[in-house]
């Protein structure tokens, strides 16, 4: 009330007994209110007068919002005064985190519904295995409580280039493996190392948006370069930008096209990377799941230069609230990339590293992928007989090879963004594929993600998508 105006400044408040005994408490609860308002400054006391307003109020910049006190009288909502004057200003750097928050890096509501992409089906995932071995470090003494290293747990980056050795075929010792928050902090941590403010990046053209937030917040300018059906057109590249420091590819499973890049073009980048003395940043986020062969060697286990930095993470085969990732770095960026990391946040969780560690050396997670890439398999074949069965001409599958999603492309000339729109509505989550394009976009389409889904589920949301997009997409008779 008095930042409210209702109590006037100077105005005299009713003596602690009176003012208990009409609200009904202890005579020590106004007097203990009281007390702290004087401390704060509002109410003033004079010496046998009694107890007034104070003529100031102490919070100068907050008022309370009169229309919130009017809707709840008893209830007063106080809000930020508009300072009458511009207060500091942010960074350059600051701008560019500001601008490059994409809505596709900012939380999204928790329930998963068909067809929302980059969540691996977490009903799966063996959660008494992980409370087994969580219990058991803390029963055993197993959890360090100090500060840890930046790199991370020993024992857990000697799991992960184990595993990595044997399933990527990439070439590394325990000592160039770095423990991260995951795969969008290995992108920022190597943006920073990597850039200087003003340095050129190639990214794949379309292309996953947090590449692009961090080399933007690392002050790079970032040059799209397309992909095609062997992966990213490096001669398009060089064309565009032969002075570029870094290039950032997927060449596993480029998102979101879901294209593996050929032999001959990694091998044509390697050898431009070489010459140009550039970095490769490669982003390996769901390589585990293919299904037509065996996983792909990875892009750093042809690498004899020194220039590929590998990044890893177990959102995809673990679970994204873990917030564990890994860097492999080449030697020459190793140090930098271990301060950044110090810098950043000191180090990753310390028990969720060792259970990590445990959940690997012990086979349970060879066994949880090998389970998740058979149920993923099942999955896709139960979503591309849907629509094929219902969506026949309306919508075509892009590639299904591998990952946990694919694109469905619209007829030409379909606006997506208003699809996406309608779909929404019918509770069916299908990003705009126009949003991945920093040029003009080439081809309209929608993303859809099939892991997390049952085919039950799968059925049910195609249903919903047919009749949105009968009324929305011209008839095949038409195309």
């Amino acid at each position: 009330m008095m930042l409210d105006g209702r109590l006037a400044p100077g105005r005299r408040l009713p003596a602690s007994r009176l003012l208990a005994r009409d609200l009904g408490v202890s005579r020590n609860t106004v007097a203990g209110a009281f007390d702290q308002l004087r401390a704060e400054g509002y109410l003033e006391a004079k010496e046998r007068g009694g107890t007034f307003v104070g003529a100031r109020m102490p919070d100068a910049l907050f008022r309370v919002s009169t229309s919130a006190a009017r809707r709840a009288p008893r209830r007063h909502s106080i809000v930020p005064v508009v300072p009458s004057a511009p207060g500091p200003g942010l960074s350059a750097r600051g701008r560019r985190l500001r601008e490059a928050a994409l809505p596709g890096l900012r939380a999204r509501d928790s329930a998963v519904r068909p067809f929302r992409s980059g969540v691996p089906a977490l009903e799966a995932f063996p959660r008494r295995i992980w409370a087994r071995l969580m219990a058991r470090r803390w029963r055993r003494g197993a959890v360090p409580l100090a500060y840890g290293d930046a790199e991370g747990d020993a024992t857990l980056r000697s799991a992960i280039a184990d595993y990595v050795r044997g399933a990527r075929g990439a070439r590394c010792n325990d000592d160039q493996v770095l423990i991260v928050s995951g795969s969008q902090q290995a992108l920022d941590l190597a943006a920073r190392v990597a850039l200087d403010p003003g340095d050129a990046a190639w990214v794949e053209d379309p292309g996953y948006w947090g590449v692009r937030a961090a080399l933007a917040a690392a002050g790079a300018r970032v040059v799209p370069v397309p992909v095609d059906a062997q992966g990213l057109d490096v001669s398009e590249g060089q064309s565009r930008e032969p002075a570029a420091r870094v290039v950032c590819v997927a060449p596993s499973h480029q998102f979101p096209l879901g294209v593996t890049m050929s032999v001959a073009r990694r091998l044509e980048l390697l050898a431009w990377a070489s010459q140009a003395r550039a970095w490769i940043l490669e982003d390996d986020y769901d390589s585990e799941y293919r299904y037509a062969s065996r996983p792909l060697a990875c892009l750093q286990g042809l690498d004899e230069s020194g220039c590929v930095v590998y990044i890893g993470t177990f959102s995809k085969t673990v679970f994204p609230a873990l917030r564990l990732g890994y860097v492999i770095a080449p030697h020459a960026m190793l140090d930098a990339l271990q301060a950044a990391r110090a810098s950043a946040d000191r180090h990753s969780p310390a028990l969720e590293q060792g259970v990590l560690a445990d959940f690997i050396g012990e086979g349970h997670y060879a066994r949880h992928v090998r389970r998740m890439r058979a149920l993923y398999e099942e999955r896709r074949d139960a979503f591309r007989e849907a629509v094929e069965q219902r969506l026949g001409g309306l919508l075509i599958l892009g590639s299904m090879d591998a990952g946990m999603h694919t694109v469905g492309w619209l007829p030409d000339g379909t606006d997506d963004r208003r699809v996406s729109e309608a779909l929404q509505a019918a509770d069916v989550d299908a990003v705009p594929m126009s949003r991945y394009w920093m040029g003009p976009a080439r081809g309209s389409g929608l993303m859809l993600g099939y892991a997390p889904y049952p085919p039950p589920v799968i059925r049910e949301a195609v249903d919903r998508m047919a009749r949105v997009l009968e009324r929305l997409v011209p008839k095949p008779a038409q195309l």
